[in-house]
């Protein structure tokens, strides 16, 4: 019995040794490899939109859509684009809020990982919905062609430079403003997230702390903020541990 819980601790203190979060520290998610487990990258897509629900990541953005509702015309068309969309579980909830408010709404999501866009395709069949296997860092899109740009939990997995070109993109293809949230790193949020997911499948078992490790602290996004040009979104800390940067031109 006492060999047993000695073996529980270690476990648990092994769980929690957490690196230097100083900087940033960006390591390959195995997710984002093009050959992973179709069946593993659906359980961790999964998992992500759970935890979306869970600790209010889409309801937070869904905040902000609805401020922004306010100065729209009854009958316009609202278009958004999704950068990096993962199963479209944003695009979803937009569309069903959408419904409940009797808005005109449609949304296109572009996701550069073939496999991740072919299980947004899978998650709907809503002919609003538009899914585009795109590169975010150059998406194929005229400036203005979109209402408003989001992007959720997809700047940690870029270097700085290639993140701040996120945010450029996405204010020139929307023509009224953008939404950009991600994670924000912190020793309480890598321990949280290593504890929540050790339970999980291995994708997410190894991403999910890597994530933390490669997420900002508000110094870095407000210079991320400032060398692309969106300066009118502001910054906002939300619960959880995250960052939005939102706002209209």
């Amino acid at each position: 019995m006492r060999s047993d819980l000695y073996s529980t601790f270690n476990d648990l203190k092994s769980q929690l040794i957490i690196p230097s979060l100083k900087a940033r520290r960006l390591t390959p998610e195995l997710m984002d490899d093009p050959n992973v487990d179709p069946e593993e990258l659906r359980k961790a897509l999964r998992f992500i939109r759970r935890i979306n629900r869970w600790l209010g990541y889409t309801k937070a953005t869904m905040s902000y859509i609805e401020r922004f509702s306010v100065r729209w015309k009854p009958g316009e068309l609202i278009h958004f684009v999704d950068f990096a969309t993962g199963s479209a579980d944003v695009p979803l909830a937009i569309l069903e809020w959408a419904d409940q408010k009797g808005w005109n709404v449609r949304v296109t999501g572009i996701d550069f990982h073939e496999r991740t866009a072919q299980e947004a395709i899978r998650s709907s069949s809503d002919p609003r919905l538009t899914i585009v296997c795109a590169d975010a860092l150059n998406p194929p899109f005229a400036p203005d062609s979109f209402d408003y740009a989001l992007t959720s939990l997809f700047l940690h997995h870029l270097p700085t430079n290639e993140a701040t070109q996120v945010l450029a993109n996405m204010a020139r293809v929307a023509r009224r403003g953008i939404i950009a949230g991600d994670l924000l790193r912190n020793w309480r949020a890598y321990a949280g997230i290593k504890l929540l997911s050790s339970l999980a499948n291995p994708i997410v078992r190894h991403d999910a702390p890597a994530s933390v490790a490669a997420g900002f602290v508000r110094e870095e996004v407000l210079a991320m903020r400032k060398a692309a040009g969106v300066e009118f979104a502001r910054y906002r800390a939300h619960i959880a541990h995250r960052f939005v940067l939102a706002g209209e031109k």
